[in-house]
């Protein structure tokens, strides 16, 4: 989700008439982008974690996410048509629901490992005995953060634009967007070693946004309230920091 998703900013937005207006109204986006982007974040930090080395995992979000902000940037400008290709917008659904089924399928099929909360590709901690698809290309993990952002950046496109006929207002925003999920992916990998069920929310979340794309594709006349999909995924959150990795809180103490 995003914050320009957020019906209730639509007024607040809409009535910045003047640019010092709208400045004022930038650290209040920036805190949303950070909270409501956060099963973006997750994913894309399970993605980056497929890299074992932290170095690397630095410089694949660095790289995915500039591409992610071409993508984001190139959707804005194409908004009204992003609007009316629906098959753009399925195989965006189709994608974040695949990532979702795949990470319950490797929980179901157990191999992620007895107690490490991953989906099978990244286990939460070192292993000695690493499945031999769990290493990646530097490469092939950029190219899937920029895809999986670019996926979630399709249902948030038509909401910003709508909220703001200002193009330049709303790239400010799709640039904050990727700046927030920098930072809080990068946490996001610290805690995904720590809270056993974080990941599997995290991926939950995202399937619900998947689910939420092919809603407006299939019933666009059906209208989720916003404040229960919030809930929703608030939920599954508190339930993801809900219980600690031991092995994690034994791996930490021992440093």
């Amino acid at each position: 989700m995003e914050a320009h998703s957020i019906e209730s900013l639509s007024p607040l937005i809409q009535g910045a008439d003047q640019w010092g207006e709208v400045l004022l109204l930038l650290p209040l986006l920036i805190a949303l982008e950070a909270v409501l982007s956060a099963d973006n974040a997750i994913a894309l930090a399970a993605i980056s974690r497929r890299l074992h080395d932290r170095r690397r995992q630095e410089t694949a979000l660095n790289l995915g996410l500039l591409l992610a902000l071409l993508f984001r940037m190139g959707l804005i400008i194409a908004a009204q048509w992003v609007l009316d290709f629906w098959p753009l917008q399925l195989a965006a659904s189709g994608y974040l629901l695949w990532l979702c089924g795949r990470h319950l399928a490797g929980l179901l099929s157990g191999e992620e490992g007895e107690g490490d909360g991953s989906d099978g590709q990244v286990p939460a901690l070192p292993h000695p005995h690493p499945h031999p698809h769990l290493n990646a290309s530097l490469g092939s993990v950029v190219a899937t953060l920029a895809v999986t952002d670019l996926a979630f950046s399709i249902d948030s496109v038509a909401a910003a634009v709508a909220v703001s006929d200002r193009l330049v207002l709303v790239m400010a925003g799709g640039v904050i967007g990727v700046i927030a999920l920098r930072l809080t992916a990068e946490l996001f990998i610290r805690w995904l070693e720590v809270f056993r069920h974080l990941e599997t929310a995290g991926y939950l979340a995202v399937g619900l946004v998947g689910i939420r794309l092919l809603l407006r594709v299939v019933l666009p006349t059906l209208d989720v309230p916003e404040w229960a999909l919030l809930l929703v995924v608030a939920s599954l959150f508190l339930w993801g920091f809900s219980v600690g990795n031991p092995a994690a809180v034994v791996a930490a103490g021992s440093d």
